[in-house]
């Protein structure tokens, strides 16, 4: 694939390159173009349970536009309307409408597509796009592809599609549609950072809903403060409310609240481990975990794999990024999945990853077993990691890097069954990783030295 799309669509500095006005106009007349002749590309394939596609909402035919609370989002959201428009493609603007509401909604709605202007966890001068298919999923890499074609090759149309009118609220539906996932929540206090995004809306009306008593920092968006000193990458900002509180949970959402990192009531940061191990261990000893398989990624710490293990659960590692998670689920047929950094998949409640559903989600387990967090996160001991960034000047296949494939040799002889190493490029940046996880902390930092070492000699 081409450099256009990332693994989470596109992405860069709002106003220029791909993001600008002109840009964003040609990659939404390219995707018009494949809807008006092969939609079929556009479409992924479902998680069981939500193949089956509405045919008749309001939004049937159209694309759903929405966004997050960057100052740079209303403008690329013309220029995407009237791409589409000279497509001969009608759109449906839900305004600001988190990841995973546009995903909800695409599919609850009819949408031929539905596509989200944000960065995530990226500054406010960042911005970008990534769409969904039909399904509610991230689209497929061979759309990805034909629009890039397109793109070079392609004779892009000049017709033009009506605008529908918006009658339903989306907020509102969205809501509805995440709300039957929550338990009673009566009772209890709950701590919330919105890192003034997407969710800024949307947190407390739903967790009040469900009778919780709700303090929510950093909800007032003004275009330039999403994710600053806030929201998933910072957790320990929501850690102090919970304390000063006394909450009994807190949870922090990235700028477009597809992720959700949590801290329980002593104040402990839980990040996604935690949350595949509590949700794992508790969905299996209910008999609702299928094949026994819980789905990760290559970065899933070491005690991850452990704690399953031993309670006969099968992790599968993928690579870095949800897209990737998901196409592992649906080839083990698994219904949890998820990232260290927070980004969880339930395919038995939606084919998105959603920061409030893993909230309903954590919040249900908690009450299904009467048990705090912390108590719930005792099942899982992570192994001390240590993660080092070693510049390179040239990236040859690492096996062929000279010493490199030594040194690795002799950190997995230490380490044993006990730990693992990898060492992988950046897909970006100019730098080799190196991540070493042991039973000691002082052993794991030797070894990831010593590693980084050889790398630097042979590529920087």
């Amino acid at each position: 694939m081409g450099g256009l799309f990332g693994t989470d669509g596109i992405r860069g500095r709002a106003g220029r390159g791909a993001l600008a006005p002109r840009a964003v106009a040609r990659i939404a007349q390219a995707v018009g173009q494949l809807l008006r002749k092969d939609p079929a590309i556009l479409s992924s394939k479902a998680p069981r349970g939500f193949e089956k596609l509405r045919a008749d909402g309001p939004g049937r035919g159209r694309v759903l536009i929405g966004r997050d609370t960057r100052a740079s989002g209303p403008s690329i959201e013309r220029a995407l309307a009237a791409g589409f428009a000279a497509a001969g493609v009608g759109v449906v603007r839900a305004g600001v409408l988190s990841t995973p509401g546009v995903a909800a909604l695409t599919r609850a709605w009819g949408c031929a597509l539905g596509a989200v202007i944000s960065a995530s966890h990226n500054p406010a001068h960042d911005n970008g796009i990534k769409f969904f298919s039909p399904q509610g999923l991230k689209m497929p890499d061979g759309a990805e592809e034909a629009i890039e074609l397109l793109l070079v090759d392609g004779e892009l149309p000049t017709r033009r599609g009506a605008p529908a009118p918006l009658t339903r609220k989306p907020l509102d539906d969205y809501l509805d549609i995440l709300a039957p996932f929550g338990p009673s929540l009566k009772g209890l206090t709950l701590a919330v950072d919105c890192a003034h995004g997407a969710s800024s809306a949307t947190a407390r009306p739903l967790l009040e809903r469900l009778g919780a008593r709700v303090i929510v920092v950093n909800a007032s968006p003004d275009g330039r403060n999403i994710n600053a000193g806030c929201g998933a990458l910072h957790p320990e900002k929501i850690a102090r409310v919970v304390r000063r509180e006394k909450a009994d949970l807190g949870v922090a959402f990235d700028g477009d609240a597809d992720r959700a990192i949590f801290v329980d009531e002593t104040g402990e940061v839980r990040d996604g481990d935690h949350v595949l191990a509590v949700c794992g261990t508790h969905l299996d000893e209910r008999r609702r975990l299928p094949r026994r398989t819980v789905v990760s990624t290559v970065m899933a710490n070491f005690g991850l794999g452990r704690a399953l293990a031993a309670r006969g659960i099968r992790l599968l590692r993928a690579r870095v990024g949800d897209r990737y998670v998901a196409e592992e689920m649906l080839r083990a047929g698994a219904v949890l999945g998820g990232e260290q950094s927070g980004h969880m998949l339930f395919f038995d409640a939606s084919p998105a990853g959603d920061g409030l559903l893993t909230t309903l989600r954590v919040l249900g387990v908690m009450a299904e077993r009467g048990e705090p967090l912390s108590r719930l996160s005792r099942i899982l001991v992570k192994y001390p990691q240590t993660l080092l960034n070693v510049p390179v000047t040239r990236k040859p296949p690492l096996e062929e890097a000279g010493g490199v494939p030594k040194a690795v040799a002799s950190a997995e002889k230490v380490l044993g069954a006990d730990g693992r190493i990898l060492v992988r490029y950046s897909g970006t940046e100019p730098l080799c990783r190196v991540m070493v996880e042991g039973p000691r902390a002082g052993m794991v930092r030797r070894l990831a030295r010593a590693v980084a070492d050889a790398v630097r000699r042979e590529l920087a």
